[in-house]
């Protein structure tokens, strides 16, 4: 991911480390971030395929929901490594930020070790469990993966939605005197970026599963097996697309009167107004709005329903608590591919149905399996575009009224040597999950390469019902 773009060069009198911090952070979470719908919804895509094998004794259902969870187990891996990154980062890149809110803002990180821990357990559990435990018994063993990564995500999305809307903690003297743990999971934030986050992980595992089998599809093997699996990826990805978009229409009022100074910066407003109009592209440079498409009144009806309605600009807010217009530019425009692509998601799904009401099956269509083939790609960029504007909205600030950004940021020593170790290790860990997915696939692409034999464990499955799958 190219940080440049989403972290503005420094500015004069800023902290000398501060531009080092922010392209690491930038980096290692657009990295890290990509990998989170596989841990939340992979998981649930897998037990949805497990449970049509053994509920209708569909053997194929069984190879996909086989596959899905070792390919889960390979980004899960990866998870671990980037995300223990990640939390080393903290401690180094901004000890002004562990240092005074490390009691609150640690808070929802235990708890997310705790997820981690267990979601660990039964990985191993399930993906040893193939052909050793019963198969209902091997079902249920997999559905604490798949909470455990739920949780997981909300521990941390709890942390970081802390920073954007603070809460839960009495301040004395600017340190923190008590901490209220239910007041800084549950902050005021938590729950529209919870659920907003939950949503995207469905359509970015959805769609790039779908896309897989896409591929495959528009490679001739129309084969039961690629089949399902794109039925399974695409109906969950097309039917929470709407979802997604309704609620980023909810997200976006509830900004507009909660958290003014983001709805400002994402709509580019300059200056307060009324009959504000919504800006498609373009960027803000000496305080004023350049190039782009604008439709007139479009930002006062999105926020208030009436072309009369007010919205602040970035004028109201002090400069010293202001964004750059380089990061409004940012924000803005990441706002704007992520609306698109969230639209363009949509219109695929919607042509699906019209596809699929026509003839019941899944369309052949070519240039509809294109567009699939290449959704996965669109899904995550409009993740990275969601998280762009969550973190850089909130900037100048750390957490969000209490701690700017230049005053968390470690102030002695050198970070570029510390981001080149982080990017070597990424790139690292990047490249060998690449080998093992690929050889992965050439293994189950030959006959009985999807299993490894163990030295122990028994010869035929343990069956306790008529549609146990039998071993490969």
């Amino acid at each position: 991911m190219p940080t440049r773009l989403l972290v503005p060069l420094a500015e004069a009198g800023d902290p000398s480390q501060l531009l080092p911090a922010r392209e690491q952070m930038a980096f290692t979470l657009g990295f890290h971030i990509v990998l989170v719908p596989f841990g939340v919804a992979l998981t649930t895509l897998m037990l949805v395929a497990n449970y049509r094998g053994l509920r209708h004794g569909d053997q194929e259902a069984m190879l996909l929901a086989r596959r899905w969870s070792k390919v889960a187990a390979v980004l899960f891996a990866v998870g671990a490594v980037s995300g223990t990154v990640l939390t080393f980062e903290l401690g180094i890149l901004w000890p002004h930020l562990m240092g005074r809110f490390g009691a609150a803002f640690g808070f929802p990180f235990a708890i997310e070790g705790i997820f981690f821990f267990l979601e660990a357990i039964f990985v191993s559990i399930y993906i040893y469990g193939w052909d050793r435990m019963r198969p209902w018994a091997h079902f249920w063993s997999g559905v604490p993966v798949a909470l455990s990564g739920i949780g997981g995500s909300a521990s941390v999305i709890a942390a970081n939605s802390w920073m954007n809307k603070p809460g839960g903690i009495t301040l004395r003297d600017g340190s923190v005197a008590t901490v209220r743990p239910a007041g800084v999971f549950f902050n005021g934030a938590f729950w529209y970026e919870f659920v907003h986050m939950f949503l995207a992980a469905y359509i970015v595992a959805g769609f790039t599963v779908a896309g897989v089998y896409a591929r495959g599809l528009l490679r001739r093997r129309t084969d039961g097996y690629h089949r399902k699996g794109f039925l399974i990826g695409f109906g969950v990805a097309g039917a929470t697309i709407p979802l997604q978009i309704v609620m980023g229409d909810f997200i976006a009022r509830y900004l507009f009167h909660e958290e003014p100074r983001k709805f400002a910066t994402i709509e580019m407003v300059p200056h307060t107004d009324t009959h504000v109009p919504e800006t498609l592209l373009g960027i803000l440079k000496d305080g004023q709005v350049r190039g782009g498409l604008g439709i007139p009144s479009g930002a006062s009806l999105l926020a208030g329903f009436s072309p009369s309605t007010r919205i602040r600009g970035l004028n109201e807010i002090p400069p010293a608590q202001r964004p750059t217009d380089s990061e409004v530019s940012v924000v803005h425009l990441a706002f704007d591919i992520m609306v698109g692509t969230a639209f363009a998601m949509l219109a695929l799904a919607v042509w699906f149905a019209w596809l699929y009401r026509r003839r019941r099956e899944v369309p052949t269509n070519r240039a509809f399996l294109w567009c699939t083939a290449v959704s996965g790609i669109v899904a995550v960029v409009s993740l990275e575009c969601g998280w762009v504007v969550t973190e850089v909205g909130r900037q100048p600030f750390t957490v969000v009224g209490l701690l700017l950004t230049r005053d968390a940021v470690a102030t002695h020593g050198n970070l570029w040597p510390f981001f080149a170790g982080a990017l070597a290790i990424y790139l690292a860990v990047a490249l060998g999950a690449a080998l093992v997915l690929r050889n992965m696939k050439r293994r189950w692409h030959t006959e009985g390469g999807d299993t490894v034999g163990v030295p122990y464990g028994p010869r035929e499955p343990l069956d306790d019902s008529p549609a146990a799958e039998p071993r490969r």
